[in-house]
């Protein structure tokens, strides 16, 4: 009998909704998972009433926010429930952190759901070595895998030597309005700057129509865009560049260095360990709380610098999605084992 042949059939469901046709966090989870993982998506009637060995959360605010103040309420009341039967099943929590803090306060009420989360979650994975824990807590560290094999990211436009890019989604936080301002200093006309993603509210949207109105060097499209468009988007590039004003884990900065693009992000513990894992010529970084003109043109000699000398590809071995697959697996046995929760029957 084979190792394979003793792998118990684990059922996790994740914090996460369906796949919709575009590449999200789920698509990977489930295109990971190995024979013996079998990944459920998020309902709350699910979470309350169905059958699952593991729950496994990712962003837990999404789960007590609700577009009204009454379907709010109603979450966090369900958040309480799904809890207490998690508890009183043996079922293990497993919370991945990617982010520190949510990006937006959600009041009190939220924070003390938040800690209780916390408190109450038996495995906590890590994206990068870097993410502080709750002291005492267990945890495992599995890097957020690449988008190298995703056929929708396989682009032969040619690259535009000149193109700047941002894209995701634009809130206020990502500071594109910080890049819009540096990009207008340089005062060049060899550069060109693209913005693209979905703004949060109108006012963005007018702030960077204006840009693009005042410079024709930059130019925008403003919304949710399909994977195969954000792909060639981003092979245009000649550098990404990703402003924010805080950024813990990037998904985004992932998705560019697997299509081979550098970047440009905010000088971070967690960047700069990916700078050291890539290799050189691929993750640039600024110190200041905001990027200004002189460090955009410090950066721009930099990479016209290190084109001539950059390895082809950066190194992204440690990220490859099988692997991540198996890490998820392993760490949901572990827990399975130590709880002694796959003797009692899924209820």
């Amino acid at each position: 009998m084979t190792e394979t042949d003793l792998r118990p059939r684990i059922t996790v469901l994740h914090a996460l909704g369906k796949p919709d046709g575009t590449t999200r966090y789920v698509d990977h989870m489930i295109d990971s998972a190995p024979e013996e993982l079998k990944v459920e998506t998020f309902s709350w009637t699910e979470a309350l009433f169905g059958r699952y060995d593991v729950f496994h959360i990712h962003w837990p605010e999404n789960l007590l926010r609700g577009r009204r103040r009454g379907a709010g309420a109603l979450k966090k009341l369900m958040f309480l429930m799904l809890v207490a039967r998690l508890r009183i099943t043996g079922r293990p929590i497993v919370r991945t952190v990617h982010n520190l803090d949510p990006h937006e306060d959600g009041g009190a009420a939220e924070g003390a759901l938040l800690s209780l989360c916390d408190s109450v979650t038996n495995g906590f994975v890590r994206l990068n070595t870097t993410t502080q824990l709750p002291e005492g807590s267990s945890s495992t560290t599995i890097p957020h895998g690449h988008y190298k094999d995703r056929p929708e990211y396989q682009c032969s436009v040619p690259q535009d030597p000149t193109r700047l890019l941002y894209f995701g989604l634009i809130r206020p936080y990502k500071g594109v309005d910080d890049l819009l301002q540096a990009f207008a200093e340089l005062e060049s006309d060899d550069l060109s700057l693209r913005v693209v993603g979905k703004p949060q509210d109108a006012g963005l949207a007018a702030q960077i129509h204006q840009a693009t109105e005042s410079d024709n060097n930059i130019s925008c499209r403003l919304e949710f865009l399909p994977d195969t468009d954000l792909g060639e988007e981003i092979a245009q590039a000649m550098l990404v560049v990703l402003p924010y004003r805080e950024m813990h884990n990037s998904g985004s900065t992932i998705l560019a260095l697997s299509m081979a693009r550098p970047v440009l992000v905010p000088s971070t513990p967690v960047n700069r360990a990916l700078k050291d894992e890539v290799g050189p010529g691929w993750v640039y970084l600024y110190d200041s709380p905001a990027l200004d003109s002189e460090t955009l043109r410090r950066i721009l000699h930099e990479v016209d610098t290190d084109r001539l000398t950059r390895s082809g590809e950066p190194n992204l071995s440690d990220r490859d999605w099988g692997t991540v697959g198996e890490r998820h697996y392993a760490l949901y046995r572990e827990l399975l084992t130590a709880g002694g929760s796959k003797s009692r029957a899924r209820v």
